[in-house]
């Protein structure tokens, strides 16, 4: 093993950090998915067990992000048992120069979304690669759907002026299921011109559970960078 250090890594870390530093005692929190949010979730437990923060409990947004928020001593509850979300940490495959995003690279958008919206402060943390002129530009806009619904929502994306594409899974024949046990369609524009519109016409197609845009939630953009090899943070 050599000893050299990730830049990539050490900037998603420091990225992490600084979200999970904005957590303050008493709090309920978000907890998203994915790479950068997993620091961000190592983080809240490190604080956690050196007494720097008190009481907070975690909504997970995935799986995964159950699964590590056990591992690092966070308390779990569910939507169920809280009133509101004081703060909501979550990574993006791309965002606009409006703060919106399209997520769901990890296919766990919908409940992200419910989580995340629900949120009083919502807090995305990315690397400089996320950040786009206009949504749709390097990533395909997910969309989850009923198993029964694919072929009628695929023939109702592509009158949309949309190319989706079935996800399959990676290690596994067959196609991606979520934890809600539905599929997912990758749909690619030539033009997101108007993600609030797209957003909820998508959403109207009968079989679709949500789709990955994100329009008007997010509070605070944390974006990592390496400037002359060194990882610095930044704000949108």
């Amino acid at each position: 093993m050599s000893a050299e250090v990730d830049p990539i890594k050490v900037m998603k870390q420091q990225v992490g950090i600084a979200a999970a530093q904005r957590v303050q005692s008493g709090t309920v929190v978000g907890l998203g998915t994915g790479s950068t949010t997993a620091y961000a979730i190592q983080h809240l437990g490190d604080r956690l067990k050196s007494g720097d923060l008190k009481d907070i409990k975690g909504v997970p947004t995935s799986f995964q992000a159950s699964v590590l928020a056990k591992q690092y001593g966070i308390p779990l509850v569910t939507l169920d048992d809280v009133d509101q979300i004081d703060v909501a940490i979550d990574g993006a495959d791309e965002v606009d120069p409006a703060k919106n995003l399209i997520k769901g690279g990890g296919a766990a958008h919908t409940r992200e979304k419910i989580v995340d919206g629900l949120a009083d402060y919502f807090i995305v943390v990315v690397d400089s690669s996320k950040l786009v002129d206009k949504l749709g530009s390097t990533f395909p806009l997910p969309v989850e759907v009923l198993p029964l619904a694919v072929a009628p929502v695929t023939r109702a994306l592509e009158k949309l002026g949309g190319k989706p594409e079935l996800r399959m899974g990676v290690k596994k024949d067959g196609p991606v299921i979520t934890d809600q046990g539905n599929m997912v369609l990758d749909v690619t524009f030539s033009d997101i011109s108007n993600p609030a519109e797209l957003e909820k016409t998508i959403n109207n197609i009968p079989g679709v559970l949500d789709n990955g845009l994100f329009v008007g939630l997010t509070d605070l953009v944390l974006i990592g960078e390496i400037k002359d090899g060194q990882p610095v943070v930044r704000e949108l």
